[in-house]
């Protein structure tokens, strides 16, 4: 991992403190750049942030809360491995979260020009295309965008947490990543928006959503150590080893 920033001076203490390092210990793990089974040191962390322990130990509860670590007193905190059936069921949930929002949308009629953010969006993925990393991006942000056209901005805020397996899933998946597909799904789900058409849109992204299942076989056949608990923790920069595990317990 590559040499943080430390966080704003007089945010260290902050909730924004604990949202920082949450995210970026998130994506940490999503990237595998923090693997199964490696011990985060509270002491370490804090160091590596420019943040004081607080922020720190919000951050583990943030993290444990998405089921990415494991929170174990007097021991550590350790990278949890990729769960199949946590992805199964946060599939499921954002499944039902965003075909209600698709039904919202549809409600309100034709989205007409209400469409080009969408579009817009779609534009750039075709252009990121070869690009998986900034193509997941803005994958995201399609969807964000399509929570925001319904005023559901909040309730896809708190799909953010139940998908965190999802997302090392699909960042894993990016060497045989089939953008041209996706970006397929989402032109017919903004094409149907954009003429009322809520039943095909509906239709579309439970298609669109099932594409994690075949990633997820896929993954778990090449990767399989990162469907298991590594009892073996190793050394890095936000690792720590059982010696100083036992010194910060004394």
């Amino acid at each position: 991992m590559t040499e943080a920033t430390p966080l704003a001076e007089g945010t260290t203490d902050s909730p924004s403190g604990a949202e920082r390092v949450a995210h970026a210990l998130r994506e940490a793990i999503v990237r595998c750049e923090l693997s199964p089974g490696d011990v985060l040191s509270e002491a370490e962390v804090s160091r590596h942030y420019g943040v004081s322990r607080q922020p720190v130990r919000e951050a583990f509860i943030r993290l444990a809360q998405a089921r990415l670590v494991e929170v174990r007193p007097k021991s550590g905190t350790l990278v949890c491995p990729i769960d199949e059936e946590i992805i199964h069921g946060a599939r499921l949930v954002r499944e039902a979260v965003e075909v209600e929002l698709l039904r919202r949308i549809a409600a309100t009629g034709p989205l007409g020009q209400r469409a080009r953010p969408l579009q817009k969006l779609i534009a750039a993925q075709e252009v990121a295309s070869e690009n998986p990393t900034r193509f997941l991006a803005l994958d995201e942000a399609f969807h964000r965008t399509l929570a925001e056209l319904a005023g559901g901005a909040d309730a896809y805020a708190m799909i953010d947490t139940v998908k965190a397996q999802m997302d090392r899933v699909r960042y894993l998946s990016m060497e045989d990543f089939h953008c041209r597909r996706l970006i397929g799904q989402h032109r017919a789900v903004t094409d149907a928006l954009a003429r009322g058409d809520g039943d095909t849109a509906i239709a579309v992204m439970r298609e669109h959503l099932t594409e994690i299942l075949r990633s997820v076989r896929l993954i778990a056949e090449r990767h399989p150590a990162l469907f298991q608990r590594d009892r073996n923790p190793r050394s890095g920069p936000l690792r720590r080893s059982r010696r100083t595990q036992r010194e910060d317990t004394t």
